[in-house]
């Protein structure tokens, strides 16, 4: 199915039902706007690339990398924001003084891989993978992706910021609290997976 294929309003709609079933944490969101742009992010990510459902993409880290024995992109999606907050709110209680902002440090949380979809497209890995001297391999990584994303969109830039800055990428800048938060929460969702025996890390194809 390509992109063209699922361009009408309709199909969108469906993507978006389809998001926000699955994202059961967007009604923790109090800004309604807020929580209409992560449905309306993920929504155009997802289209855009011929998919339907943020469960439609493997459970990995990175294309061929770092996968889940069990479960889906969402799984992860959902546990990092899960995770990513209830480390926040641990802090606020320790000191009432931090300045946390628990809706962006949720839609953050929910959109830090907005940019998978991009990424883990397989026509776009395959001409990676043919022609790695012409674009790279790959072309770009998601957190770049699911920053264009955010802010095509119109998402505030707080949020951006988590989707573009919470891997890799991030080491370069100074990190929000909120992406801090995302950050390590995502980091040790995939060490304490690996140290498990939870993940199967195949070689690269």
């Amino acid at each position: 199915m390509t992109a063209s294929s699922i361009e009408t309003s309709d199909t969108r709609a469906a993507i978006a039902a389809h998001v926000t079933r699955d994202l059961p944490e967007l009604e923790d969101i109090r800004n309604r706007d807020l929580r209409a742009k992560v449905v309306e992010a993920w929504s155009y990510a997802l289209a855009e690339e011929g998919l339907r459902r943020i469960s439609d993409m493997e459970g990995c880290g990175s294309p061929g990398r770092l996968q889940l024995r069990t479960g889906s992109q969402l799984t992860h999606i959902r546990a990092v924001t899960n995770m990513a907050r209830a480390s926040g709110e641990a802090l606020k209680a320790s000191d009432p003084d931090l300045p946390l902002d628990v809706d962006i440090l949720i839609a953050g949380g929910l959109l830090h891989d907005v940019g998978k979809p991009f990424e883990f497209n397989a026509a776009r890995r395959a001409g990676w993978t043919d022609r790695p001297s012409s674009c790279g391999f790959p072309a770009m990584r998601h957190p770049a992706h699911g920053w264009h994303i955010c802010l095509t969109v119109g998402l505030p830039i707080e949020v951006a910021h988590i989707a573009g800055a919470h891997s890799h990428e991030g080491e370069h800048l100074q990190r929000s609290l909120e992406c801090i938060l995302v950050h390590h929460a995502d980091f040790a969702y995939w060490k304490a997976l690996k140290v498990s025996g939870l993940l199967i890390d195949p070689p690269l194809s």
